[in-house]
């Protein structure tokens, strides 16, 4: 029996072939966005029954109780992908990529259910990025010439990108506020970025965008077009994703350098920047309006740009479109205008995003008066 056993093991661990990259980005895809699919309507009915619904607030534009659970979903549907797909083709430690994401999923699940202070939100923010930035080794290790600086030393490169990571959760959390925005800005963010991993030919991080994409579509068509299983994303959704989102940005600015052909990038870092515009703008603007009018920068309020769009008219749908229409816009200008510097670069676009954004307040005014 033993020798039998041996003999299967041989015969199986000689047979070996590889599947193509494109396969195994359409995998992630369909697993992910099958799982979310399944999981949504279930966390919908488990929601409603026990009375789990998302708390109105100065941020959320609905007046209806609706579920807030669609975070778990969007999670279950990415980790079952990405560890079924290419969990052998990770040479970062996969394991504390996964234990981060478990943190900052408690804390977002924590304060969807019970709510929370900031601060604790932030400290497992942290936490979850030490995690992943120590234990994986995953960093920000070269500025590409911004500044000056090229090669950073490991202490600032740890506390920097632990920086730049929070940034980019506490970005996408912040403009969860209408139908389709957060998720659909990581759609388009993760489909730019696998893209580029796709033609590096970088497997683990080509299928967690697939993955994240695929969990991200079906959760958005059931928030935007959902009636009967109509579900937010959450804390659990927003920060979780914010997380991996921002993962996937600091492994394209370490992998970058070594890129030929297209997929070399001279404004690194000012591409990048591009990926989130939307959101460190608004975030960034929001914030110093509320610290001048002698507020917390936390809080909730309707001074968000797509609470703007809304007081246009414009329905959540046409707003969200609207701004990611204008992020991808500002993606493709820094790309095909990346010889010009990343100082330039990121001018550039804040200068476009005050500019159109001082337009949109003109208009509102407008419509205040009449």
């Amino acid at each position: 029996m033993t020798f039998k056993v041996a003999l299967l093991y041989i015969n199986i661990d000689s047979f070996s072939f590889s599947i193509p990259l494109y396969v195994l980005t359409i995998m992630g895809f369909v697993i992910a966005s099958g799982v979310t699919y399944f999981a949504i309507p279930i966390l919908v009915k488990g929601a409603v029954y026990k009375n789990l619904y998302a708390e109105t607030n100065g941020r959320v534009s609905h007046n209806t109780p609706i579920p807030a659970l669609g975070g778990v979903g969007v999670f279950a549907g990415f980790i079952l992908s990405v560890t079924v797909v290419a969990g052998t083709y990770f040479n970062f430690e996969l394991a504390y990529l996964l234990t981060g994401l478990i943190v900052i999923f408690i804390v977002g699940l924590k304060d969807d259910l019970m709510g929370g202070k900031p601060w604790k939100k932030l400290l497992g923010q942290i936490i979850a990025t030490l995690i992943i930035c120590f234990l994986a080794d995953i960093r920000i290790t070269n500025f590409r010439g911004f500044l000056g600086i090229w090669e950073i030393h490991y202490p600032l490169s740890l506390g920097f990108t632990v920086f730049t990571l929070v940034v980019i959760i506490n970005a996408i959390n912040l403009i969860d506020g209408i139908d389709g925005l957060a998720s659909g800005i990581g759609i388009m963010a993760s489909s730019v970025l696998g893209l580029w991993f796709y033609v590096t030919e970088n497997t683990a991080c080509t299928v967690m965008c697939s993955a994240l994409a695929g969990s991200l579509l079906v959760f958005f068509i059931f928030n935007v077009f959902g009636k009967k299983n109509k579900i937010f994303l959450g804390d659990t959704g927003s920060l979780t994703s914010g997380l991996i989102l921002g993962v996937l940005a600091v492994r394209f600015l370490q992998l970058e350098p070594s890129a030929k052909g297209l997929a070399s990038i001279n404004s690194s870092p000012a591409v990048a920047m591009s990926l989130f515009i939307l959101p460190f703008f608004d975030t960034l603007r929001v914030m110093l309006i509320r610290i001048g009018q002698h507020k917390s920068p936390f809080h909730a309020d309707h001074q968000h740009i797509h609470h703007q769009l809304l007081e246009l008219g414009l329905s959540h749908f046409q707003s969200t479109l609207i701004l990611i229409s204008i992020n991808l816009f500002l993606i493709l200008l820094c790309y095909f205008l990346q010889d010009i510097g990343n100082i330039l670069l990121i001018v550039t676009q804040f200068f476009i995003a005050t500019l159109l954004s001082y337009v949109l307040l003109l208009q509102v005014k407008k419509k205040a008066i009449k």
